[in-house]
């Protein structure tokens, strides 16, 4: 089917939650929370990423540039973001470099794929 074709195209690999909770302690849980209900750091609580635009987090102040991006949080754009933000955002007040190793990208999105679900 053209799906299957599309995931495969889509080329984010499979990655480890568990080595992705080890990826997000150390470079994103000083800024971020992934539980239902947790608060806003320096960045905001990603509880419920996946599917939501860019700019969207209740109560989190975010810059014109995150707002205006209008894509929506998935694996496919989450891979790009997560290699480069100001790249992927230009403007965006995420002072992070980024993951330049794709199997710690893997990970970590598959991190938070299991830990923000609503």
């Amino acid at each position: 089917t053209d799906l299957s074709k599309k995931s495969r195209d889509m080329s984010v690999p499979e990655g480890n939650a568990d080595k992705g909770k080890k990826v997000f302690v150390q470079k994103c849980a000083q800024c971020h929370t992934v539980e239902a209900g947790g608060k806003h750091k320096t960045g905001p609580n990603l509880n419920g990423l996946f599917g939501r635009k860019t700019g969207q987090a209740s109560g989190f102040t975010y810059t014109d540039a995150n707002k205006n991006k209008g894509i929506t949080w998935a694996e496919d754009t989450l891979w790009v973001y997560l290699e480069n933000p100001k790249k992927y955002i230009p403007g965006t007040k995420m002072v992070f470099a980024g993951l330049k190793k794709k199997g710690e990208r893997a990970d970590l999105i598959a991190y938070l794929k299991s830990s923000t679900a609503s």
